[in-house]
């Protein structure tokens, strides 16, 4: 039986995939042969991301600078990875923000901001690759949700409404890109070790004892832990799986 896991041949985009789980994705992506493209604003993390990606798996990986709030650079990224590349597999919408506020705290334009990163961002990515992934005979698309996908949060307002848009914007593409043979899908992590959930713990007093109680794996998550689920849903192990979001959260989201 051949290895249904295997990304051999595959070209993957992954937003803001030069630090946590967008970084830890890509590595679970090139560990199994997929060519990585890391599209992120800080030059200086990207380079060095796809150096360690390159030198640890020996795929090609290519660094852009890519601001997606900004259309005009998406589409310019995607031209230029199909250029290099040939094709476009496998895109994963990861890129994003927030701002911990009351919603009565909340201004218009921080609303605005974290809805354009966060949603609208993935709209733009995902029509920008549909072209290459329907020519190409199908592909997949994977969007990085939250745990604020499915549960509120009181400083949350606008982080949770661009997560919950998330599930619904994926549902909606699977539906309309099925017959191209393009499969859409989330991941929503749980509490994941990175540099926004170590702000997290300083804005949030007693949210460590929280996290640590309420999931039964015991622990919060590491960006590795997103490595299976997304190689399973980048691969031809997922086939007839779309529209789904799927919680990688230790548990977090069935505690009560």
């Amino acid at each position: 039986m051949k290895d249904l896991f295997h990304l051999q041949g595959k070209v993957a985009i992954v937003t803001g995939g030069n630090g946590g789980i967008g970084l830890g994705i890509a590595q679970g992506l090139a560990g199994k042969g997929s060519d990585i493209v890391i599209a992120a604003r800080n030059q200086k993390k990207t380079a060095e991301a796809s150096r360690a990606i390159e030198r640890i798996y020996g795929v090609r990986v290519e660094g852009l600078q890519v601001d997606v709030r900004h259309e005009e650079q998406i589409l310019a990224m995607v031209k230029q990875v199909t250029a290099k590349f040939g094709r476009v597999d496998i895109l994963v919408n990861n890129a994003g923000m927030n701002i911990r506020k009351a919603p009565q705290e909340l201004s218009a334009a921080e609303w605005d901001e974290i809805l354009r990163v966060n949603l609208r961002s993935a709209f733009l990515c995902s029509n920008a690759v549909y072209p290459a992934m329907k020519q190409a005979g199908g592909g997949k698309i994977i969007n990085i949700g939250s745990m604020t996908s499915i549960l509120g949060g009181g400083k949350l307002a606008a982080y949770g409404a661009s997560k919950g848009g998330i599930v619904q914007l994926t549902r909606s593409l699977a539906v309309a890109w099925g017959p191209d043979n393009i499969q859409v899908n989330a991941i929503l992590p749980g509490w994941i070790n990175t540099d926004l959930t170590v702000i997290a713990r300083r804005d949030m007093p007693g949210l460590d004892d929280r996290v640590f109680s309420r999931t039964p794996a015991g622990r919060w998550g590491e960006p590795d832990d997103l490595m299976g689920t997304a190689v399973f849903l980048a691969s031809a192990a997922s086939n007839f799986v779309t529209g789904v979001a799927l919680p990688v959260d230790g548990g977090f989201s069935i505690m009560i």
